[in-house]
């Protein structure tokens, strides 16, 4: 019987997780179930008892994760960085984004603003940040179409019929959504450059197999896959 590898993983590698699992199953055999989803809800996962072999979270997380006996400390590996984005539905209008006055305009000039949960994902907590930053939080709240991660967020926003919907959530989710154009990073100011990591769960029925994914996730092999996908050393 063929094993499959467990996976609890940020949303920001879902992209680069299925490109590779392909790639995986010829070379071992092994299939990849994969529950994708915000840091939060990842960890609230793991920690109710669902099956894991390899997580991917934030570095961050990794390290509480560890610290706490729940993933293993020498298994770990870094995929890289990622930045936080806007995003528009192809073949709408760029709008400036790259100063706080011409963010704070567009945001304002937007019908519908689509972002990950505000309470449990890195970009969507980050994004509500800048939002009272700039002093719009409240203006926008009834135009909010929050999801539970970034991926969901984008592939609403590229089904969205509103007119002048804009959305903000990591470069990686932003790049592997059909349907939506890269606008930009957030401007300097407001940037969020969160590194993602993969360790070994402590639990792990297959933990060889897990590190051999983690190799060919974290490694040369596939580091102009995870540049193309949006990940920065």
């Amino acid at each position: 019987m063929a094993v499959t590898l467990e996976l609890l993983c940020a949303g920001a590698a879902q992209g680069l997780v299925g490109a590779l699992q392909a790639r995986f199953r010829a070379l071992t055999g092994a299939a990849i179930h994969g529950r994708f989803g915000a840091v939060g809800a990842m960890k609230e996962a793991l920690e109710a008892g669902a099956p894991c072999d390899v997580m991917v979270v934030t570095d961050a997380m990794v390290d509480a994760l560890v610290a706490a006996g729940a993933l293993r400390a020498g298994s770990r590996a870094s995929l890289g960085r990622v930045r936080t984005a806007v995003a528009v539905r192809s073949g709408t209008p760029h709008p400036d984004v790259s100063t706080p006055e011409s963010l704070r305009s567009a945001l304002l000039a937007a019908d519908a603003v689509y972002f990950p949960d505000p309470v449990r994902a890195t970009a969507g907590i980050h994004f509500v940040s800048v939002l009272k930053q700039l002093g719009i939080e409240a203006e926008l709240a009834s135009r909010w179409r929050t999801f539970p991660n970034g991926a969901t967020a984008m592939r609403e926003l590229a089904a969205s019929t509103s007119p002048q919907a804009i959305g903000c959530t990591q470069v990686t989710e932003i790049k592997y959504t059909e349907g939506v154009d890269l606008v930009a990073l957030l401007p300097s100011q407001f940037e969020l450059a969160t590194v993602y990591t993969a360790a070994v769960a402590q639990r792990a029925a297959a933990p060889e197999l897990a590190a051999r994914f983690i190799a060919l996730l974290a490694g040369a092999e596939t580091q102009a896959l995870r540049t193309d996908a949006g990940f920065e050393p």
